[in-house]
């Protein structure tokens, strides 16, 4: 009897194991297989990033979702704006944006946003945690994202220049309260 058990658990675990080969391999065979939609890119590719070029304009990742493309593309026209306390707040086109004024102007060009919020409403924007493609980083004092694998801020610059710029390094977030758009 205890013999019967023993046998029926390795036919099982035969069994799952094989089904999970299976499962990898069509996988594999998808991948390799060619058109794909961008979602299953996604899935095949370990990193869906964008490329920053040396001018310091982000380029998405060609399988990212239309809305995260409008957002970079937002974010890149004003890449250049110098930093300005409540700019971006007043209106959209603005001479310069603050922190949260930069990240909702790019939030604004995906039609994540309506209008600007100040950095302490968005910790309570969106969905709570991080997002696949989108991550808003929030306190009372300070807000920035993390798009396509690179941080949109205003602060962290090396460089000396202030304003909305990309970063390729991501920054500690501790004290901060991560939001995402439902989906992103």
């Amino acid at each position: 009897m205890r013999r019967n058990f023993r046998l029926a658990g390795l036919v099982l675990v035969l069994t799952l194991s094989a089904a999970a080969l299976i499962g990898a391999s069509g996988a594999a065979a998808r991948c390799t297989s060619g058109g794909l939609s961008p979602s299953e890119v996604d899935m095949c590719t370990p990193t869906a990033k964008a490329h920053l070029l040396p001018n310091g304009t982000l380029i998405p990742p060609q399988s990212a979702p239309p809305r995260i493309k409008r957002v970079i593309a937002a974010a890149n026209k004003i890449r250049t704006k110098p930093y300005i306390w409540g700019g971006g707040h007043a209106r959209w086109w603005d001479r310069g944006y603050d922190c949260s004024g930069s990240v909702s102007f790019a939030l604004h060009g995906g039609r994540f946003l309506e209008s600007p919020l100040p950095s302490g409403p968005m910790t309570k924007w969106g969905e709570e945690g991080e997002g696949r493609w989108i991550t808003v980083y929030a306190n009372g004092g300070h807000a920035y994202a993390v798009i396509a694998g690179f941080r949109w801020d205003t602060s962290g610059d090396s460089g000396g220049e202030t304003g909305p710029r990309w970063h390729e390094d991501l920054r500690d977030n501790v004290g901060f309260v991560p939001r995402h758009p439902a989906g992103y």
